[in-house]
């Protein structure tokens, strides 16, 4: 090669120099503007200044030898002989025709003849220009490759006008020699250059160590694509599609049949996926544990049948969202799906009771670890309670906007389902308080965190309960915009509930600090996290017990929102926590005053810190602030109208370790 470039050592684009006398003869270079993977300052055409010989009448132009009148065959064989990745990816810097040239070449094809030459330890990838038009490294991200370990670990990943086929030929080229490309990500394309074949016929042909390919919202790519890397990536584990319109059955079937390996399929908005896909997917990956199908309308029954009953498909996590399904995929899940141990389902309008019920009867479902049901008018009591039974390892229920399920359905589950240690509801407002102490006292030595969300059905109604009975392993709780869980229900949990270390209250402003003390007193195993956002009725009062009775094992406060708390509070939590490490006060009744009590604690090492909306802080608390700054590495002062323009320069001076929001 070196008879090719004469390394000059300059600081010129090319390190090897340029091939041609004439360094104004742009025509042949790359010039695509700026950050770009393979590039070459822009010069305007130069005019022909080659000299004539005059002989007679006849005018002759003396042509300077060139390597570029060479025909594709030529440097073709000249590309497959050069001694390493270096060389090739300095080719690549020449022209697009040499760039896609190289890309054609497979790893098969090069010549494994040594280098007369010492190669660099640390070789570079093709170049390319940042803004400032200095030279720099190539790909479509900016992190230095370090700490190589083995072929497929560089990850890649381009987003609109970015996603070019040049950019996927260059980088095509520039990883081969570095690692191997193990990950690309195309989300979007330019409208007119856009990824097509083409590109993935680079990375098909130099990147064999590919395992992870996603591509969202690439309308350009068909099937054609996915016959490029099924036939040049055979290590493929991974294949997330996203609106992809182009690709259909075809693509994904040589997939299946090329790339044995293939663990993850992920299949969004794709119009033109049906059945036979799923069904060569079953037959031929054996490897294959994760599937998600989601907005796909020629999926069906059959697709689902397929997949799920092909015997040599051990699926372990499966996600169905929005298709047209119906009874049968339900039951087909409930007899095959052995390995299951996730399954995640979301919008089956089609979907009845006798579909839920038949899948818990099928006896399946033995390893069943999650069950999460979003939208589903197919989840009743009668068809809930199968599920408990037909599902003895079950740990973890989340059930969205199923109106469907009364108290009598979830005391029936709770009953049935022994080893659940994790239920989320949210949207259910068929279901009230009675049913909640039932789910405690039944699961009371299993269940380990409860949450609450956008519940309607709440009412704060008084009833008896045997308060003998205590759920002791609840360690979290979250109750979230539930206007009706008012202070009964509050001192009911805290009765219930002694061992909570996470606590969660969220918008409830029916709650005050009658109801919430008892829950703080009786807790014996010390709260860690505690967040009492947009509780507007609680005070200093309880935030003091708080900080007294916690302060040794409180780590995180949240009292955003609370506007009847003052700088008392501040005061309680300086002398009290010793170990607390974010504290969002925003939204507060809090001065200058409180920021100099908390700067005054000798032993609080604050690391996040929030006053956003504190509209009493003012330039005072700047010497306070700066002495926090110590331990900081964020702070929020947006909103602070009071703060000047000039202190929050002086923060950002002093105050570098640590992320200001101003």
């Amino acid at each position: 090669m070196s008879k090719i470039f004469d390394y000059l050592g300059d600081a010129t684009f090319c390190p090897g120099g340029s091939i041609y006398p004439n360094p104004k003869e742009s025509s042949l270079f790359l010039s695509l503007g700026h950050d770009v993977d393979v590039y070459f300052p822009p010069r305007k055409r130069s005019r022909i200044g080659a000299p004539f010989l005059f002989r007679g009448e006849i005018v002759e132009q003396q042509q300077p030898a060139s390597i570029e009148v060479l025909p594709d065959e030529c440097l073709f064989e000249v590309f497959r002989r050069l001694p390493g990745g270096e060389d090739r990816s300095i080719c690549a810097c020449v022209s697009k025709r040499w760039l896609m040239l190289l890309t054609s070449i497979r790893n098969d094809e090069i010549c494994a003849k040594k280098a007369t030459q010492p190669i660099s330890s640390e070789p570079e990838e093709p170049l390319l220009s940042n803004k400032k038009g200095e030279v720099t490294g190539l790909s479509g991200d900016n992190n230095k490759d370090k700490d190589r370990k083995g072929d497929g670990y560089l990850s890649r990943c381009l987003e609109g006008k970015k996603a070019t086929d040049v950019r996927l030929a260059s980088i095509a080229v520039g990883t081969g020699h570095r690692g191997g490309l193990g990950k690309l990500s195309i989300r979007g394309s330019h409208s007119t250059r856009g990824v097509t074949t083409l590109g993935f016929r680079a990375i098909g042909r130099c990147c064999p160590s590919l395992k992870v390919l996603s591509l969202w919202d690439v309308s350009s790519v068909g099937d054609e694509g996915l016959y490029e890397i099924a036939n040049g990536c055979p290590l493929l584990e991974k294949l997330d599609l996203a609106k992809c319109p182009a690709i259909s059955d075809d693509g994904l079937i040589a997939i299946a049949k090329k790339c044995p390996n293939l663990a993850s399929l992920t299949i969004e908005s794709c119009s033109n996926i049906g059945y036979k896909s799923l069904q060569a997917i079953g037959s031929f990956c054996h490897s294959l544990t994760s599937v998600s199908i989601k907005n796909c309308p020629l999926v069906g029954d059959q697709g689902i049948s397929s997949l799920l009953s092909s015997t040599s498909c051990s699926l372990t996590n499966l996600k169905l969202q929005g298709l047209s399904i119906s009874d049968v995929s339900l039951a087909v899940i409930g007899h095959y799906g052995k390995d299951l141990t996730e399954l995640v389902l979301i919008g089956l309008e089609n979907v009845k009771e006798r579909g839920f019920w038949v899948m818990g009867k099928g006896q399946g479902l033995l390893k069943l670890r999650s069950f999460t049901v979003t939208s589903c008018q197919g989840v009743t009591d009668l068809s809930l309670e199968a599920v408990g039974k037909g599902c003895p390892n079950l740990k973890h229920l989340c059930l969205r906007k199923c109106s469907s399920v009364s108290d009598i359905g979830l005391v029936s589950f709770s009953n049935s389902a022994i080893s659940l240690e994790s239920l989320h509801l949210e949207e259910c407002h068929t279901i009230t308080g009675y049913g909640l102490c039932h789910v405690l006292f039944s699961s009371g030595r299993k269940l380990k965190a409860l949450s609450l969300a956008k519940c309607l059905g709440f009412k704060d109604l008084v009833f008896g309960f045997p308060s003998v009975v205590c759920c002791t392993s609840l360690r979290s709780l979250t109750v979230r915009n539930c206007p009706g869980f008012g202070n009964f229900s509050m001192n009911m949990l805290g009765k219930l509930c002694p061992h909570l270390q996470h606590l969660e209250l969220n918008g409830l402003h029916g709650i005050t600090d009658e109801a919430l003390l008892p829950l703080i007193e009786n807790s014996v195993a010390g709260l860690l996290k505690v967040n009492l956002g947009n509780c507007v009725n609680l005070t200093d009062k309880v935030i003091t017990v708080l900080a007294k009775l916690h302060g040794v094992t409180l780590e995180q406060l949240n009292i955003d929102g609370c506007k009847k708390v003052t700088d008392a509070s501040l005061v309680a939590i300086a002398d009290n926590c010793l170990f607390l490490r974010e504290l969002d006060a925003s939204n507060c009744e809090i001065t200058d005053s409180g920021i100099a009590a908390l700067a005054s604690a000798l032993q609080l090492n604050l690391q996040i810190l929030s006053l956003s909306g504190c509209s009493s802080i003012s330039d005072m608390s700047l010497a306070y602030l700066m002495e926090l700054g110590r331990t900081l590495l964020g702070l929020n002062i947006q909103q602070c109208n009071a703060i000047s323009s000039r202190m929050v320069d002086f923060l950002v001076e002093g105050l570098w370790r640590c992320d200001i929001l101003s």
